[in-house]
């Protein structure tokens, strides 16, 4: 297909015909994809690229001279320095292949947090936060003797900034938040967070938890001053099991390794072992080398749409699904920040989550219901789950309006 144009009118139209998944039919019905937050479906040029290291360049990387390793590891390597431009890094050798966000924040908090987290000490996270930015903080907290704080939302879903004020200190070692909540879709001032750590602990680490945020935002980790950034490649339009995490060089450098084994490694004796220079140091063992080639392929896919393109996009579809939900009898709402990602997370009186989703799903219309890995969240909205809409580059507004009709019919069912 001719490249994608931020310009053209018609852009999600024409995108649609690139992700082959849209094509099928669900008990009958025409598939009305609405769970990108969980993970997004994959462009015809992803699934190629990630095919075509298994036709062509299947070979390990970093370890042969033949022309295949050879290959290999120029494509592995090339991706790196797609996702420092991606990100807006200073240098490709900040960027680490990971399985996936949540392994990025656990080589985070076994690696640094174990070096900088003793008694006594204070981790900070946000109300928001998915299990995958809250468990791996719990246990170190429980190893090292620490204490876990949290940052309170205000009524609209919002980090309370005051109170994330009052709760740093000189105790303060790591600030862990998600850019995005992937429940409702609130959009953190994370720049206004690195800043008040900044001034108030100083030494801190900001991590970010970048999983919802850098399919739908333009990201500048050098903008954002943080320290650490994560983000998953299969929510990005790209192949399961392949994740970034970007540090900033000295962070990096400073931190030992979380995983021992092959490829990250200068020299090996009995009685001692050097490590390689990172990134290389926190990539041990063969890694998903179709994946993060997948990878580089979402990310041509997303520069050539045009990320400002695609934000105006969701904003609008944002806009009318908002309006169309909210005319849906007995359908409430969750979130109300003034900033919010693509998110619409709702629940209908008298109805749980798991039957909205079953009756939808008889419609061919894929939607999330659960706590969305954000228990505690729910628990500060007051249920114990909703049903999430989660839009991306591929929906239309006539999907949406297919998702209002449909719960209309599930709220009458119901009554």
């Amino acid at each position: 297909m001719p490249t994608p144009s931020p310009r053209d009118p018609a852009l999600p139209a024409r995108l649609r015909e690139d992700f082959p998944a849209l094509a099928q039919e669900v008990n009958g019905r025409p598939l009305v994809y609405l769970d990108s937050a969980s993970t997004a479906l994959k462009p015809r040029a992803v699934i190629d690229a990630s095919a075509r290291v298994y036709e062509r360049e299947c070979a390990n990387v970093h370890r042969g001279v033949h022309a295949l390793s050879v290959a290999a590891t120029e494509l592995y390597e090339g991706v790196r320095e797609k996702v420092r431009r991606f990100l807006g890094a200073e240098d490709a050798g900040e960027i680490v292949f990971t399985h996936g966000t949540t392994e990025s924040i656990n080589l985070v908090a076994q690696s640094l947090g174990r070096a900088v987290v003793g008694l006594g000490d204070e981790v900070l996270i946000s109300t928001l936060e998915h299990h995958g930015n809250l468990v791996p903080w719990q246990m170190l907290c429980a190893e090292r003797g620490a204490l876990l704080r949290v940052i309170p939302l205000d009524a609209r879903g919002q980090l309370d900034l005051d109170r994330c004020a009052a709760l740093l200190s000189a105790r303060t070692r790591v600030v862990a938040i998600s850019h995005v909540s992937n429940a409702i879709g609130t959009v953190t001032p994370v720049r206004e967070v690195v800043r008040l750590t900044r001034e108030r602990a100083p030494g801190a680490a900001v991590l970010v938890d970048g999983a919802q945020a850098a399919p739908h935002l333009a990201v500048d980790v050098r903008a954002l001053d943080c320290d650490f950034y994560a983000f998953s490649a299969h929510k990005l339009y790209g192949p399961t099991g392949t994740g970034v995490l970007y540090g900033k060089r000295e962070r990096l450098a400073a931190m030992a390794p979380w995983q021992g084994g092959g490829d990250m490694i200068v020299s090996v004796t009995f009685e001692g072992t050097t490590y390689a220079e990172p990134p290389h140091r926190f990539e041990a063992g063969t890694p998903n080398i179709a994946g993060v080639v997948g990878l580089g392929a979402a990310i041509d896919y997303l520069e050539a749409v045009g990320m400002d393109a695609l934000a105006a996009h969701e904003r609008a579809l944002f806009a009318h699904g908002a309006r169309v939900l909210g005319a849906v009898p007995g359908l409430r709402l969750f979130g109300d920040a003034e900033d919010r990602a693509a998110i619409l997370s709702f629940a209908l009186a008298g109805v749980h989550p798991h039957d909205v989703g079953t009756v939808l799903d008889q419609q061919g219309i894929a939607v999330r219901t659960g706590h969305h890995c954000a228990q505690p969240l729910m628990a500060h909205l007051g249920v114990t789950g909703t049903a999430r809409a989660s839009l991306a580059l591929y929906n239309t507004t006539a999907e949406l309006d297919a998702l209002a009709s449909a719960l209309a019919g599930v709220a009458e069912m119901f009554r």
